[in-house]
């Protein structure tokens, strides 16, 4: 399994914003989203290859409860079945962090599924594979069946909550607290600039608001 990097941090993004949790970030997407934070595990994977015993060994030097299994998409992994097992039985709480369009029966506390909207396409020759793959609908309710979730949509403008919408109904028994909003950007001042309308409409659907507490803390920068 490629392993871009190990990581204790804390958790920047969802229910459990502010949690200190080791991050184990798997290297290799099948997606090309145009504003990922994190090329170096998609579009120009790095990383090294790296055994389930060996991974486990690295989360076990850290003092922490809360582990995330991360990408790039870890799920497009087969070991991670194993990963997840392995990191259940040292009594960890797991979040996989994926964008749902890969399903594996996993150990899994907490599945952070985050479909992409038509925001994500890139330009350019991989436009048509990540318009072809980037929402499985049948993956994502399967995701929801089986384990506590929650949905978190990247939101670059208003007009992405006509996308939400229609996805939202093609799934069965959303709850609107388990729907959480995210503004897109990378720094500080791109964050600030969605946040205020962004909130204005969690409150309007009942939806959470969905900061991204890593980039106020460290920036874009890796291993935070």
């Amino acid at each position: 399994m490629r392993i871009a990097e190990i990581f204790h941090s804390i958790q920047g993004e969802g229910r459990l914003t502010g949690v200190p949790s080791v991050f184990i970030r798997a290297s290799g997407c099948n997606l090309r989203c145009s504003w990922c934070d994190t090329p170096y595990a998609s579009w120009n994977p790095e990383g090294d290859e790296m055994t389930v015993d060996a991974i486990v060994e690295r989360i076990r030097a850290y003092d922490c409860r809360h582990v995330v299994l991360t990408g790039g998409e870890p799920m497009i992994w087969p070991q991670v079945t194993e990963l997840a097992g392995k990191l259940h039985d040292d009594r960890r709480h797991i979040t996989i962090e994926t964008a749902a369009t890969v399903f594996r029966d996993v150990a899994c506390d907490l599945a952070s599924l985050s479909p992409k909207l038509s925001n994500s396409i890139p330009p350019g020759p991989d436009a048509a594979q990540h318009e072809r793959d980037r929402l499985n609908i049948s993956v994502i309710q399967r995701f929801m069946d089986a384990f506590d979730h929650q949905l978190k949509f990247v939101v670059d403008t208003a007009a992405d909550l006509d996308e939400i919408d229609h996805l939202l109904s093609d799934l069965r028994d959303v709850k609107p607290e388990n729907v959480l909003l995210m503004p897109q950007g990378v720094t500080a001042n791109e964050l600030s600039e969605r946040s205020g309308w962004l909130a204005d409409i969690c409150k309007d659907r009942g939806f959470r608001f969905c900061p991204r507490l890593h980039i106020m803390l460290y920036g874009n920068t890796r291993g935070t």
